[in-house]
């Protein structure tokens, strides 16, 4: 599990990258202003597992290369690397914008139905109403 914090110009989003079994899922969390340390230490600790549990995620397969054992000095040097640059991952990118896709689609097929419903009432009322009328009531 990874948690990426970044700045896009608005708004701090922390991203959440899992990858499990090959699999990757990826979440985005906003923090809205600049979190401070603890706010991110209060996020992990009690928020980010419920909002992994809650939400759907579309899983996409990645390739995952072996791991070596890194020396410490290397996983310093690499830690340190990672942090001074900004990166978002392509892969979790993708993950996102399939799940908005996803939830776009559910929410144009939701929207449809109502409009779909709602002219059927309409349609509905207005029958009944003609045969009132036929009916002198």
């Amino acid at each position: 599990m990874k948690l990426t914090i970044y700045y896009d110009g608005q708004f701090y989003i922390g991203l959440i990258e899992i990858v499990s079994e090959n699999k990757l899922k990826a979440y985005r969390y906003i923090f809205g202003k600049e979190p401070k340390d603890q706010e991110v230490l209060d996020f992990v600790n009690r928020n980010l597992i419920r909002l992994i549990e809650s939400k759907e995620q579309i899983e996409i397969t990645i390739q995952q290369k072996t791991q070596k054992k890194i020396t410490p000095k290397r996983m310093q040097r690499k830690v340190s690397k990672e942090l001074k640059q900004f990166s978002v991952s392509s892969k979790a990118q993708e993950a996102i914008k399939a799940e908005y896709e996803q939830r776009k689609k559910e929410k144009s097929a939701e929207n449809k139905q109502l409009r779909e419903e709602k002219k059927a009432y309409i349609r509905n009322a207005k029958v009944q109403k003609a045969k009132n009328k036929h009916k002198g009531r």
